[in-house]
């Protein structure tokens, strides 16, 4: 078996030993923090353990606008430094580490009557200012063409169901996006598996110090402890219940799933602008579907394992779009939605203004802690953090190598280009849709479709090589049939028998 892969059986096997030893470095977390945590510090050499709680992407990681930003925002605010940070890491992933998992998005800010010739021109300053660090960063114009103005009868074939009324043209530039930002995290999970990492999900974290963690595995109910000469709390919104001195006011960020069809979006996504500066964004993905976000709002009280989408996000998300339309979008288009919450450092002030950059702490016991930043920049976070432990620690240990390291599945775009499996294979698998390919033509039962676009033989290969160890597993972050509720229901049963016969054959191999 690979040793990449990551199973039920793997995981018992490395649960004991992660009891028995002791770890270089301790990952709390498993999404894309805590994975590309694990990701860096294997890559040094160093021995590492990582604990999540229920699953890998099972928090903020999944519910991102799958968007790998150039900056574009934060260079709107006067942030150079930030908006460079994430020109250089959209590079890294889309030209080096992951060219599999993400593709440039051509994005139109559409010009009606309410965007005066003023602030499109600002605009478009920005925009051009925008494609600036992405030639400091050196990603080509080939990947991510330069921005132009186009006119409206091009505007219109772009985004078909653009209004028509007042249409003057509209501004057109590209960014990243990214396939599924919850294969991203199984990618970087796999690849710090095949170098030794320790990858185990539904171990909770019940105390965490400076030197290991207690902890209770969720499928037995047993406590054991992992001692390690390094710990790094990367559990984003829910850092602050591990370590007492991390202050948090994290922000939700809310998106519809909509149904296209009546709405004539395609392959390009919208920017409307709202105000200058401000924009509410549909994004259209490889399903035919797109999302439409995204909100700001502070988070009072306990923070939920499924953020729910409060009717008011739904209105204003509806309404901001509306506009923009020849049929504005309604209820009825509305077939399913998720909240992302931000691990935003408190402070004062309102959440949108609230500082996007990324912190690394380290508390008096000595448990390093990352947080704030966000998806498109967590290379850098999880070197910063792994900086911090091998410093501290006084680990022996050399500098970080990951913006240099493809992830399980990458390869450069002519090489995938060439892969012999189907193109929507390869682009949520890379290089490996060849081996799933090959287990639905030699077993006819595992072509079956589960789901549109879904194979049974992505469900066992998710079993047998990421490490899901339930439909839900499967449904809800392997894949995301679950963002829409109905074809959830119907999947379900399907997923829940392939899943169950997967794991079964692991048990009756650990019993032989």
């Amino acid at each position: 078996m690979s040793r990449t892969a990551l199973n039920a059986a793997r995981r018992a096997t490395d649960l004991r030993a992660a009891a028995e030893g002791v770890a270089d470095v301790l990952v709390v977390g498993g999404g894309v923090t805590g994975t590309g945590v694990a990701v860096d510090a294997a890559a040094r050499g160093l021995s590492v353990v990582l604990l999540e709680a229920a699953d890998l992407a099972h928090g903020t990681s999944r519910w991102s606008s799958k968007l790998v930003h150039g900056g574009l925002r934060y260079l709107a605010r006067g942030d150079v430094g930030l908006a460079r940070e994430s020109a250089v890491e959209r590079g890294v992933l889309m030209t080096r580490t992951a060219p599999h998992l993400t593709r440039a998005l051509p994005q139109l800010v559409p010009l009606h009557p309410s965007t005066s010739a003023r602030d499109a021109a600002l605009t478009m300053g920005g925009l051009v200012a925008g494609d600036g660090l992405r030639r400091v960063a050196g990603t080509p114009s080939s990947l991510l063409p330069r921005p132009r103005r186009v006119s409206a009868q091009e505007a219109s074939a772009l985004v078909p169901g653009l209004r028509a009324a007042g249409l003057r043209g509209g501004l057109l530039s590209f960014d990243g996006q990214l396939v599924d930002d919850a294969r991203l995290v199984v990618a970087l999970a796999r690849t710090a598996a095949g170098m030794g990492a320790r990858v185990l999900t539904r171990a909770r974290v019940t105390t965490l110090t400076g030197s290991g963690a207690d902890v209770v595995d969720a499928l037995t109910g047993e406590a054991f402890s992992v001692r390690a000469r390094s710990v790094v709390n990367a559990t984003g919104v829910w850092a602050d219940t591990l370590v007492d001195s991390v202050r948090l006011r994290p922000s939700r960020g809310a998106h519809l799933v909509l149904d296209t069809r009546r709405l004539g979006v395609t392959g390009t996504a919208l920017t409307v602008p709202l105000a200058l500066g401000r924009y509410a964004l549909v994004l259209p993905q490889a399903d035919g579907r797109a999302y439409a976000g995204l909100t700001d709002e502070p988070l009072d009280g306990p923070v939920p394992d499924v953020p729910p989408v409060p009717e008011s996000d739904v209105d204003f998300l509806l309404s901001a779009i509306a506009g923009a339309f020849e049929q504005p979008p309604t209820r009825a288009d509305v077939i399913g939605s998720f909240a992302g919450l931000r691990p935003l450092l408190e402070a004062e002030g309102r959440s949108a203004d609230l500082s996007r950059h990324h912190a690394v702490l380290r508390s008096g016991d000595g448990v390093v802690t990352v947080v704030g930043g966000k998806l498109t920049t967590y290379r850098r976070m999880a070197e910063d953090a792994v900086d911090t432990a091998v410093e501290h620690a006084g680990l022996a240990a050399g500098p970080s190598t990951t913006a240099r390291l493809p992830l399980v599945g990458a390869a450069a775009r002519p090489a995938l280009n060439r892969t012999d499996a189907p193109r929507d294979l390869v682009a949520r698998y890379g290089t490996d849709a060849t081996k799933i390919h090959a287990m639905a033509e030699f077993d006819p039962a595992l072509a079956v479709e589960v789901h549109p676009g879904t194979t049974a033989a992505e469900v066992v290969w998710h079993v047998r090589n990421e490490l899901a160890l339930s439909a839900a597993d499967v449904l809800d972050r392997r894949t995301r049939i679950g963002l829409v509720p109905a074809d959830a229901a119907a999947a379900a049963p399907k997923v829940r028998h392939l899943v169950d016969r997967a794991l079964a054959g692991f048990e009756s191999t650990a019993g032989a």
